[in-house]
């Protein structure tokens, strides 16, 4: 079956690489991930087949580089480490028409033995159901203004967001959001003595020709990071490395780190659901980019996440105090777990903070609305029925559960459903490339726009299985 080959670097650009070959065991064992410089072992059954990856249940400044973006990430996840050769590129063909002038779609002849090559980065789940998630037979253009446009509305509703939170904070608009009473000095003090935030990630609507239009916010639980900051970046580097890309996600995310090591000490946890490899490997990254800012670092999966009564403390399975984590469980789901009241009370350093339990529900829009309702960046947006065309949105669900589109008062696609309470947006066509309905997940990360990555559609409705396709632009 081959080997485990993991490249480690202490320093990008500097020598110091260390590849550690790891013989895989059979499948009832358990193999080991390394992460310089802490190996963890991980049960074989955490990581189920490809096809399964993304079935598990629901509940389970930005600054061109053009220089120094060029380096490479030198840090590789996991699997066989296999080499395109660089000549590959020339077997990438851009086909570009002339009568397209902004934002476009392309088509793109995929890299011999991509599927190896995205794999070697930790991209396991490339493909399910033998539908391709990561899709690099399309890539998207950009010109600059373009992303200079992405990059200001970021920082625009990044600024507003959190001044839709203060509101919240300081008009106790609980109940517009179902927190218990029980939870809301916590989120307060959270919110009051700000504690750090990594990562978040807006999703816009966006065709090139309009200011782009904010779907929601992914502010707790935000994936599709390890494709967005190191994935498409190698592609680039493969395909069309005299380009440019919106991508400085992998070093905004070592700062972010910097900074909160400075004021953190202690071993820092990783969390996500077990059996889920695509949260494994993003929470993975995450911790990757951690242990090169200088972090120590252990992964818990929630599931092994305990609460020692006798201590007040949460611990992991060895029954060792947490003092900080990051955890990709999204808050709503902790407050439901038995543990779930014990979370006021302890110290613990939470990534993402408690605060963005708010920014994390779909009624925040109906504040930001009440506030900026002559933003261009924003879509109307109320808790109640609006007039014409809309979409109707659960306050708390992901990739695309539960959302419908009304137009001209008939259902156009997508069934809805929820228990969490419901908004009704103004329904925003989406206009479509060759076909697919893009959807640009742009990347807040330490205060800083950092980087984008594209999903598309051949339906209205981004979902699960909805594809990651590559972009550059220049």
């Amino acid at each position: 079956m081959g080997q485990v080959m993991v490249l480690a670097m202490a320093d990008r650009g500097l020598p110091g690489a260390r590849a550690t070959p790891i013989a895989r065991t059979p499948a009832t064992q358990d193999f080991t991930l390394v992460l310089a410089p802490h190996p963890i072992s991980v049960p074989k059954t955490q990581l189920p087949h490809p096809q399964a990856i993304r079935q598990a249940p629901t509940k389970q400044r930005y600054i061109h580089q053009r220089s120094t973006r060029r380096q490479l990430i030198q840090v590789h996840l996991i699997q066989p480490v296999l080499r395109v050769c660089r000549a590959a590129a020339s077997a990438v063909t851009l086909r570009v028409r002339a009568r397209d002038l902004a934002m476009r779609r392309l088509k793109t002849k995929p890299r011999p033995n991509w599927k190896q090559t995205v794999e070697s980065q930790g991209l396991h789940y490339h493909t399910f159901d033998d539908q391709l998630y990561w899709d690099e037979s399309a890539c998207y253009q950009f010109e600059e203004h373009e992303i200079d446009a992405l990059e200001q509305a970021t920082y625009a509703l990044d600024a507003m967001c959190l001044n839709a939170v203060e509101t919240v904070i300081r008009e106790g608009r609980w109940d517009l959001f179902r927190i218990a009473p029980v939870y809301r000095d916590w989120i307060r003090t959270s919110w009051d003595s700000d504690r750090h935030t990594i990562v978040g990630r807006f999703d816009f609507a966006y065709d090139g020709e309009g200011p782009p239009k904010m779907l929601e916010y992914n502010s707790d639980t935000p994936t599709g990071l390890l494709e967005a900051a190191a994935i498409q970046w190698y592609w680039l580097q493969d395909c069309c490395s005299d380009m440019d890309q919106f991508n400085s996600i992998h070093d905004r995310l070592v700062e972010a780190w910097q900074r909160f090591l400075a004021e953190s000490s202690g071993v820092l946890y990783f969390l996500s659901t077990a059996g889920h490899v695509e949260d494994y490997m993003n929470v993975n990254y995450l911790r990757d980019t951690a242990i090169q800012a200088g972090a120590r670092t252990e992964y818990l999966t929630i599931e092994e996440l305990g609460f020692d009564e006798r201590l007040e403390q949460f611990v992991d399975a060895q029954n060792q105090a947490i003092m900080s984590a990051f955890k990709l469980y999204p808050w709503e789901w902790m407050l439901d777990e038995a543990y779930g009241m014990h979370l006021v009370y302890t110290k613990i350093k939470w990534l993402e903070p408690p605060w963005k339990i708010l920014l994390s529900n779909k009624a925040i829009m109906t504040v930001l609305w009440e506030l900026y309702p002559e933003s261009p960046y924003l879509l109307e947006t109320s808790m109640s029925p609006i007039v014409g065309d809309y979409v109707r949105k659960p306050c708390q669900s992901r990739e695309g559960q539960g959302v419908e589109i009304s137009v001209g008062g008939n259902v156009l696609a997508g069934q809805h459903e929820s228990d969490t309470g419901t908004v009704y947006q103004r329904y925003n066509a989406i206009r479509k490339f060759e076909g697919q309905t893009p959807v640009i997940g742009s990347w807040m990360i330490n205060g800083y726009a950092a980087g984008i990555g594209i999903r598309e559609d051949d339906g209205l409705i981004t979902g699960n299985d909805s594809r990651f396709v590559p972009h550059f632009f220049g």
